[in-house]
């Protein structure tokens, strides 16, 4: 028998812990709608991985220099 488990995504940006504003929302737009209150959000990497039964998504900055 096969047993369906759900997972919970936890979404972290710079050592926060944001919560899930819709579980049926795509990661790309989760990261919009904090993009609204982090900016740096609209153009920063995603990583995802599994653990246990959580999908943690990690937002990293992209660094860049000018010039």
């Amino acid at each position: 028998m096969i047993e369906v488990e759900s997972i919970t995504r936890v979404f972290k940006y710079n050592g926060v812990t944001l919560p899930d504003p819709n579980p049926t929302l795509p990661i790309e737009t989760v990261r919009s709608v904090y993009a609204h209150q982090y900016p740096e959000l609209g153009s920063a990497d995603v990583q995802s991985e599994i653990k246990g039964k959580k999908q943690i998504v990690t937002f990293q900055k992209v660094l860049g220099h000018k010039g």
